[in-house]
């Protein structure tokens, strides 16, 4: 059983999801807050609840707020009437992104990531004690006039744009309000090369290796046609991960 909070500031919102969630006998609704305040409460003094349901857009704190700080173990989906929210996603990992009206089949298909979600949190105990973040790790991104929940394992490229990153997708180009260098600093190493200061780029993207312009230099060239310069300081250690035997 999945120990659930519900989190929306409108009482026909919470009794909606409420009928919605009955047709899943692994989710029991142990509380409902009508604020985030009331929300941190409710956490503080039931542990054992593992999902919340929250909407973003609600008097005093957000839930974009609360999310932020909700106990890495505690899975969450936003239940939103807005689909245009942008934010610095690497401060959450949120389970899904789902619009008002709920849809019966949205909701079911959030819910069925919950088993893997929670294998993958098991496997991920050396990651997050060097502070890496998972593959499974959710994005909130936007493109264009929408959002979506990208995962770290789909992304081939961040790019260094001024104050912001920009994030490379099989959904397109989006951007985080994160420097390139706070974002290094949450991607596994194994996972992830730094190919200049401008650059980081997925290790399992990559699918050739080229001379570059300058003497010494190199180009990495990913599934997607990208080509992105690698710092002639860093071109031994990207040879070196695919040396022979």
């Amino acid at each position: 059983m999945w120990k659930t909070l519900i989190v929306d500031d409108e009482r026909l919102a919470r009794s909606e999801l409420k009928r919605l969630l009955q047709a899943h006998p692994d989710i029991e609704i142990v509380a409902e807050a009508d604020s985030a305040d009331s929300a941190r409460d409710i956490l503080a003094t039931q542990p054992d609840i593992a999902l919340v349901f929250l909407d973003i857009q609600m008097p005093g704190s957000s839930g974009l707020e609360l999310a932020a700080e909700l106990r890495p173990n505690l899975f969450f989906v936003f239940c939103t009437a807005f689909d245009s929210y942008a934010l610095d996603a690497f401060a959450l990992n949120a389970l899904d992104y789902l619009v008002k009206p709920i849809v019966p089949q949205r909701l079911a298909q959030s819910l069925s990531r919950l088993p893997a979600a929670a294998a993958g949190n098991a496997v991920v105990s050396e990651q997050q004690s060097q502070n890496y973040l998972p593959d499974s790790h959710g994005l909130l991104l936007k493109f264009g006039e929408n959002s979506r929940i990208v995962r770290l394992s789909d992304i081939c490229r961040f790019e260094s744009v001024g104050n912001h990153s920009a994030v490379y997708t099989p959904y397109g180009k989006s951007f985080v309000l994160s420097s390139l260098s706070r974002i290094e600093q949450r991607l596994d190493p194994q996972q992830f090369f730094k190919a200049s200061r401008a650059d980081i780029i997925r290790i399992s993207a990559i699918t050739a290796l080229e001379p570059g312009v300058a003497a010494g230099s190199m180009l990495a060239i990913l599934q997607d046609g990208q080509q992105i310069d690698v710092s002639r300081r860093q071109v031994q250690q990207l040879k070196t991960l695919f040396g022979g035997f």
